[in-house]
């Protein structure tokens, strides 16, 4: 299953020269993904080549201007440039009336049509599925309503082992019901699936978590994830800043991946006061070695 996660902006709050405000792009399995969409996100599109045209959801974890402000421009460009096919957006209350009354005042119209749908929960909630992938959103601790995402590979079918199917005389009728998931009957006894079908696949998990004090409820929502993006807004010296604006050191997003047994970390949404990441990094890796600081452009691909 092909996987590709760019970071198109890896700051907080006020971009610089070196580093954009929050967006990422994602594509699972040729569904293409856009996460936050901080000012200047179509610019940074451009810069990284991502054929924007071919964004089929967005994901807005809250609405701070420096996750949504750049969707605006995204979306009448994308209009301008010919577009025609649906956009869904995912975001909390409130962006579809801003986008619909920017718009209605500055009589722009759209050629395709936008879907929202509304993501309101106090728990961890499925809110989007297709034939291969399923996102489930949850809530974090900032100062207004905001939420993580996690994006996670549904399970396959199990494999059949082949032996098994000559050894038993199994029918096709069978054959999809052991790659279901049943046992197996034969002359009164039962063969359990186990020991019909090979090992399950790997199911892959990527979890975004941004802009929130340290949680703890975080962990049990992201277990086991592949990859976890965790904002490090600050390191421990600034803990009373982090605390007092509702974000999270280094040190404290490790304890989260560690925590939730996680593979790897990124770390981001990074102070404007921080020209190089090593203190942040070194940071975090006290308490969970496989931890990095992302930069704007970064790829990775499993």
């Amino acid at each position: 299953m092909p996987f590709k996660l760019l970071i198109i902006g890896s700051g907080s709050a006020v971009p610089t020269l070196q580093r954009a405000v929050t967006s990422q792009y994602l594509n699972f399995n040729e569904r293409r993904i856009l996460i936050d969409c901080g000012e200047g996100t179509q610019l940074q599109l451009r810069k990284y080549k991502v054929r924007f045209q071919r964004l089929q959801y967005i994901f807005i974890s809250h609405l701070h201007g420096d996750h949504f402000l750049g969707i605006f421009g995204l979306l009448a460009s994308m209009s301008l440039l010919g577009r025609t096919q649906k956009l869904i957006i995912f975001c909390p209350d409130g962006l579809e009336k801003m986008i619909k009354m920017q718009f209605e005042i500055s009589k722009v119209y759209l050629d395709f049509e936008l879907e929202f749908v509304t993501v309101c929960t106090k728990t961890k909630v499925k809110i989007f599925e297709d034939r291969i992938l399923e996102v489930f959103a949850f809530p974090v601790k900032h100062r207004i309503e905001c939420y993580g995402f996690l994006f996670r590979e549904k399970p396959k079918e199990l494999n059949i082992d082949k032996d098994q199917i000559e050894k038993y005389g199994i029918s096709r009728a069978e054959i999809w019901a052991i790659k279901n998931g049943a046992d197996l009957e034969r002359n009164g006894k039962i063969i359990l699936n186990k020991n019909l079908t090979l090992s399950a696949p790997h199911l892959f998990q990527y979890a975004f978590c941004t802009d929130t004090k340290y949680d703890e409820k975080i962990a049990g929502y992201v277990k086991g994830a592949d990859l976890l993006y965790h904002e490090a807004t600050f390191t421990e010296k600034q803990s009373d800043r982090a605390k007092a604006t509702f974000h999270s050191t280094a040190l404290q997003a490790a304890k989260i991946a560690e925590k939730a047994e996680v593979k790897q970390l990124l770390l981001g949404h990074f102070s404007a006061r921080f020209g190089a990441t090593t203190e942040l990094e070194t940071e975090a890796k006290l308490v969970f070695k496989n931890s990095i600081c992302v930069k704007d452009g970064d790829e990775f691909n499993f």
